[in-house]
């Protein structure tokens, strides 16, 4: 089965959407945690728990404990999507009487532990491990922990017993993101090399990005093949994907105000990726390009796959393809340029792509159908690409739905040395309307000629994943341009929800939300400044 990279991170953005608004409703709850262990809580759900929403006491079910339990709204959210509880009830966070108190009850179905008193999660998932044990059960324990709580001397005393017991069937991912109720962890007591301190006790240590959907699900996986526990220490930020929440004490425990919901939903909806193209670095290496996309912080690695007679050029297959899958866990995005893909896309699936792309000019209704079929059920992102002179054509509006991507052409593909064609940011806006009106959930991927130049106006057109050749892989030092394109991107998108803010006549407060540098560079972005 594969990443599912796409359902993934609309699960996410789906969940943190219901954060915002239960808090906002409730006005009072813990965003910025359950903002930082979001894509954890994603992952686990989509691909690695076993369990049923319509029988949740599945005696044989996995179990996910939350001891951090003041991210409760982040624990709802993602049961909200898993299907345990519907999206409606999120709106009772924190009422008298209600399913869904301030820290998680067991009144609520889904929920494994009481979480109040810090500390004490680890504890309690080794109680059920080790009935799991007696009983011969084969379920596994999921707990997901803070870093502030790991100041509490129970927590150390439970891994000395997880240890001791070899509970293999334990896995802890530590929400690193370094910031408590009162201030930052390091201040306030510091762990310092916390993976150090749970090697001495005798754990399995896996270190990783926590925001990366492919990093968390490698964890999860190499967990479950280690005998001993396991704690993946996860480098977070709290209040990821709000620019003025994120990395922030003051939002561990403050609801967002009613007021500012709409632009704070608005920049939710305004995440963007970037995928660098590595056929405009060296050919001969692809496997050192892969590598520099990885050593970058790239999101996505954009492969173009070209067979010289859809297109004039032919780069590489999926044999190549097969080959530098080792290399990396970041998720492969290949856009087939190829004649008769839905003959040939299964190859591809085998060579471990994470998302597929074919040309609306190369495939029917039909074989569309059976490539989007494939994709779904080998758990492959699914796109569509359109060339600049081609519209989306009638028969893939029944498919809209079900498309991960759609990308749209800004040069002819297949020809190397193209400028961008202006042209491309009014098709992709008109046909933003148009996937609005069926239903496409997924990423407008903005393809050929991108560059810092003309990302802005293709973001406001409504791109939100970025292919960059010569602009990214074209670059000796890619890490810098990467920053730079993303930084060109964001102050786009700074200034469009500014004009949102303004609209509902909360532009200044919507500004002083933020501190330091980022208001300073509101204020100057508002002033017309570069």
């Amino acid at each position: 089965m594969g990443l599912q990279y796409y359902r993934v991170k609309r699960d996410v953005l789906r969940a943190r959407r219901l954060v915002v608004r239960a808090t906002a409703a409730a006005g009072s709850g813990h965003p910025g945690g359950s903002f930082s262990m979001a894509e954890i809580v994603g992952c686990l759900f989509a691909s690695h728990l076993r369990f049923d929403p319509g029988n949740p006491d599945d005696p044989g079910r996995d179990r996910l404990v939350l001891s951090k339990g003041h991210a409760a709204p982040g624990l709802y959210s993602g049961m909200a999507v898993a299907g345990y509880i519907g999206e409606e009830e999120l709106g009772t966070l924190r009422q008298l009487g209600g399913r869904l108190q301030g820290h998680p009850d067991l009144k609520c179905p889904g929920v494994e532990f009481c979480g109040g008193s810090l500390g004490t999660g680890l504890s309690f998932s080794i109680g059920l491990a080790l009935a799991a044990r007696l009983d011969g059960r084969d379920s596994r324990t999921y707990v997901i922990m803070g870093d502030g709580e790991s100041d509490e001397g129970q927590v150390w005393e439970a891994a000395m017993s997880a240890a001791k017991f070899k509970l293999g069937s334990i896995t802890v991912f530590l929400d690193r993101n370094r910031i408590q109720q009162d201030s930052r962890t390091e201040e306030v007591m510091p762990l310092g090399d916390v993976a150090a301190k749970w090697r001495a006790f005798g754990w399995n240590v896996i270190e990783i990005d926590g925001h990366r959907i492919e990093q968390v699900d490698a964890a999860a996986s190499a967990s479950r093949s280690s005998g001993m526990p396991t704690v993946v220490v996860s480098r977070t930020v709290k209040g990821r994907s709000v620019e003025h929440m994120e990395d922030n004490p003051a939002w561990h425990g403050k609801a967002p105000d009613p007021a500012m919901v709409p632009v704070i939903q608005a920049e939710l909806g305004m995440q963007f990726m970037v995928a660098p193209s590595i056929i405009a670095g060296d050919m001969s290496d692809l496997a050192g390009e892969v590598r520099r996309c990885e050593e970058a912080g790239a999101d996505l690695v954009h492969l173009d796959v070209m067979d010289g007679t859809f297109v004039p050029e032919r780069t590489f297959g999926h044999d190549k393809i097969a080959e530098l899958r080792p290399l990396t866990r970041i998720p492969f995005d290949a856009h087939l340029m190829i004649d008769g893909p839905a003959r040939r896309v299964q190859d591809y699936v085998d060579a471990g792509c994470d998302i597929i792309t074919v040309h609306a000019e190369a495939v029917d209704g039909a074989g569309f159908g059976e490539i989007l079929d494939r994709l779904r059920g080998a758990g492959v992102g699914a796109g569509l690409a359109v060339n600049p002179g081609t519209e989306l054509p009638g028969w893939s509006h029944e498919f809209l739905p079900s498309v991960d991507q759609l990308i749209v052409m800004s040069v002819e593909p297949g020809r190397s040395g193209q400028k961008f064609l202006p042209g491309t940011i009014g098709k992709m806006a008109r046909l933003r309307e148009a996937l609005d009106r069926h239903g496409f959930a997924g990423y407008v991927e903005a393809d050929g000629g991108i560059n810092c130049g003309n990302a802005a106006s293709s973001f406001g057109a409504g791109a939100r994943v970025f292919v960059g050749g010569g602009s990214m892989s074209g670059q000796q030092d890619i890490a810098g341009a990467v920053r730079a394109f993303r930084e060109a991107v964001l102050d786009e998108r700074r200034r469009l929800l500014m004009r949102e803010a303004a609209g509902l006549g909360l532009e200044e407060r919507w500004v002083d939300l933020h501190e330091g540098a980022k208001r300073d560079r509101l204020r100057r972005l508002a002033g017309g400044g570069a």
